[in-house]
């Protein structure tokens, strides 16, 4: 098999186990009601979701998923293993139906359909060249600066809203940093020539283990805050982008320019239109990946709601 097919197919079925993950953990989130916005309160509330089944199923495919995702990027590039990540989107829809037996409405397929479309364009038509396979350290400094800042700056803004704003934001948040883990990963594999003994030795494979704690962490925020469908488009989309921006500057893998901008402006026009969409949607629908008692409103959330409207 070409090294280019078994890169995508590697990376397909990472998106795959990677969103039946989400979902199953985000299944595991509507079982358990958060009980008030304090520090002490959402660590309880992490505490009983980790026993979960539907959490441990999600876990285990997600350390698949990470495996997948580095045999991708042992053969591959960043910018084309990521981006490829992006059919996680419908993926989601697909596995979500089944899990929370209520499948999402023409809008929000259509919705997704835009952003999946959007980015496929985008990334068809910058389409990202093979770089170098280690990066150079003063990039490193470089880049974990403004990543630590963007995360940062996200998440305090994220603080100032609820609800499905809180989710795409924390979504975003943990978008950079999994793509900053991603593109530690793939430094950790362009070093393995090294020999494995020598590369634990070497800083990568600790940062990787610590940003990937980082974004674990805000995913599972993200799912406390609000709906899939606010929190996964952010993930998915930023993980896309983000890693195509890191690819650029810390691996050389550079995109099409010129005539190409046409297709590429084409492909975020979509993207944006796919997002006002999906979040019409969930404004209208109230989420496909609610439970029973949160659509009718008779849950333990919509009494706390009601009563603070009061």
């Amino acid at each position: 098999m070409p090294v280019s097919a078994l890169t995508i197919v590697l990376a397909l079925f990472a998106a795959l186990s990677n969103a039946s993950a989400s979902v199953l953990q985000r299944r595991a989130a509507t079982d358990e009601s958060a009980s008030g916005s304090g520090l002490r309160q959402a660590v309880r509330w992490l505490v009983r979701v980790l026993r979960r089944p539907h959490w441990l199923a999600g876990a285990g495919l997600l350390a698949l998923s990470t495996v997948l995702q580095a045999a991708a990027l042992a053969v591959g590039s960043l910018s084309l293993v990521q981006p490829l990540l992006a059919s996680e989107l419908l993926f989601t829809l697909a596995v979500g139906s089944v899990v929370f037996r209520r499948p999402p409405d023409r809008r929000t397929w259509l919705a997704f359909a835009a952003l999946a479309v959007g980015l496929s364009l985008f990334l068809g038509a910058a389409s990202p060249s093979e770089g170098r396979t280690t990066a150079e350290p003063h990039l490193w400094l470089l880049v974990g600066a403004v990543v630590l800042g963007v995360v940062a700056a996200v998440v305090a803004v994220s603080r100032l809203v609820r609800g499905a704003a809180r989710a795409a934001l924390l979504g975003l948040a943990s978008a950079v940093s999994f793509a900053a883990t991603a593109a530690l990963l793939k430094e950790v594999m362009g070093r393995l020539g090294q020999g494995v003994g020598a590369v634990l030795t070497q800083w990568p494979p600790y940062a990787t283990l610590v940003v990937g704690a980082l974004s674990f962490l805000l995913l599972q925020s993200a799912f406390r805050a609000g709906s899939l469908t606010a929190s996964q488009p952010a993930l998915t989309l930023g993980d896309a982008l983000t890693s195509v921006a890191l690819g650029w500057v810390l691996f050389q893998e550079y995109i099409g320019l010129g005539v190409r901008v046409v297709p590429e402006a084409i492909g975020v026009a979509l993207i944006g239109a796919g997002s006002v969409g999906l979040a019409r949607a969930t404004a209208t629908d109230g989420g496909w990946d609610t439970t029973p008692d949160e659509r009718d409103g008779s849950g333990p959330d919509a009494e706390r709601s009601a009563s603070q409207r009061s």
